[in-house]
C-alpha cells in the first residue's frame, strides 16, 4: 500500500510566499508519487506526500530535512513542544479511487 506523510506548519507574519515559493520545486526524492502543499487558514499550511512504500518514505527523509532546514527561518514554534513542524505518516490502510463523476 501507498505511504502517506502529512506534516503541519505555521508561517510567520510576511513569509506565505516566499514558503509557498520554496514549495515550486521538483523533487528527486525516489518513489516519490507527488504531494500538494495546503493552505489550511491564515499563515497555516499542510504538506501531503504520497510515496510507494515506508521504505521509500523512509528512505527520502534525509534529503527531506535539508529542504525544511532551507525553510526553518519562515516558520512559527507550533508550541506544546513540536517545535515548527508536525509530522505525522503511515501507510494506507484504504485507499479510494478517483470519482468517476
Amino acid at each position: 500500500m501507498t505511504a502517506y506523510n502529512a506534516v503541519r506548519f505555521r508561517v510567520k507574519p510576511g513569509m506565505e510566499m516566499a514558503f509557498e515559493d520554496a514549495h515550486r520545486i521538483e523533487p528527486e526524492f525516489k518513489g516519490f508519487k507527488g504531494g500538494a502543499l495546503v493552505k489550511t487558514g491564515d499563515r497555516s499550511y499542510c504538506f501531503i506526500g504520497s510515496w510507494d512504500s515506508a521504505d521509500t518514505l523512509a528512505a527520502g527523509r534525509p534529503k527531506m530535512l535539508p529542504l525544511l532546514d532551507s525553510m526553518r527561518h519562515m516558520l512559527e514554534d507550533l508550541g506544546d513542544g513540536l517545535g515548527v513542524t508536525d509530522p505525522v505518516s503511515g501507510t494506507a490502510v484504504v485507499e479510494f479511487p478517483a470519482s468517476r463523476a
